[in-house]
């Protein structure tokens, strides 16, 4: 998906280099915090933000945001740890926090969607390893499993999602921008329900 993104010129390195530290260390936290502590609160506020988050991109994907609000140091910090630690305690892809993030500060929703999907993979690699050391040091004992990891879900999904990721990078640059964000509005409204669910059932 990053690659195919970066091709198409929608991934922008410098915010990367300059906003994914916050994000690491969101995300190594979020695992501490997701081996440790009930998740149940955590469910209902991310099912919230979500909502939130898909209102935001639907009733603006049909306005032109051209001039960027400044991405300061402290806007980046704040919004980079709550994106990793959001993601890696709900076990979530970064594109779902990170897009509108980046939407927000004025980024094209294209190489928002392409930046959050190389932020996306340093939050994967970062977790997996979280949940690796957390799982062994609170000796899980999963079947099948190295720490938090179950090994034939890994080795299952690794190609699959390979593949569709491909697949959904090179469709995206085909759609009209303001349905590409519309689409990612809803998307995340199911999302949000997909969690208020769990929630309901914890």
């Amino acid at each position: 998906s990053v690659l195919t993104h970066k091709k198409n010129n929608y991934v922008d390195l410098n915010i990367i280099k300059t906003y994914i530290i916050f994000v690491i260390i969101g995300v190594l936290a979020g695992t501490v915090f997701a081996a440790l502590m009930q998740t149940k609160a955590l469910v209902l506020f991310f099912s919230l933000v979500v909502y939130f988050l898909g209102t935001y991109l639907l009733l603006s994907s049909n306005k032109n945001i051209n001039s960027k609000k400044k991405f300061n140091l402290f806007s980046r910090i704040i919004t980079g740890f709550i994106s990793g630690f959001v993601s890696a305690s709900m076990g979530i892809g970064g594109a779902v926090m990170n897009v509108p993030v980046l939407r927000y500060f004025g980024y094209p929703i294209k190489k928002a969607i392409g930046s959050a999907s190389a932020i996306g993979l340093i939050i994967a690699i970062f977790g997996a390893i979280g949940f690796l050391i957390s799982g062994s040091f609170l000796e899980a004992n999963l079947p099948l499993s190295i720490g938090f990891i179950n090994l034939p879900a890994f080795f299952i999904f690794i190609p699959i999602t390979t593949f569709m990721a491909r697949v959904g990078a090179n469709t995206i640059h085909k759609v009209d921008k303001n349905k590409v964000q519309a689409f990612f509005g809803l998307f995340l409204f199911v999302i949000g329900t997909i969690f208020i669910y769990r929630f309901l059932n914890l």
